[in-house]
């Protein structure tokens, strides 16, 4: 599934009172965050990530494997805030038309 601009901007105000659910620490993208990362966007749809680390090429590692791994869609990444969307069944955030 592709966002487009109205959709990720419309995302990206919806995020921008968010609190990041799931904080990546000292041991970086284990199988635990994964799962939880996966349970947050099961419950909330859209969710913020914080990703602590200084080296920009890890970051971008890091996030390109959440992504991956958790069929989520990158919305938007600023400083170390990731912020992710992935459609429920139940559709709680309904996005702008195409």
């Amino acid at each position: 599934m592709n966002l487009t601009k109205k959709q990720k901007q419309y995302l990206k105000g919806l995020a921008h009172s968010l609190k990041p659910v799931v904080l990546l620490g000292q041991n970086g993208l284990t199988e635990g965050v994964l799962a939880e990362i996966d349970n947050s966007l099961n419950i909330h749809e859209l969710i913020k990530v914080k990703v602590a680390t200084e080296d920009r090429e890890v970051k971008r590692l890091i996030i390109d494997a959440i992504v991956r791994e958790t069929q989520a869609i990158e919305v938007t990444t600023i400083g170390h805030t990731l912020v992710l969307f992935r459609a429920t069944e139940d559709k709680k955030i309904s996005l702008p038309k195409k």
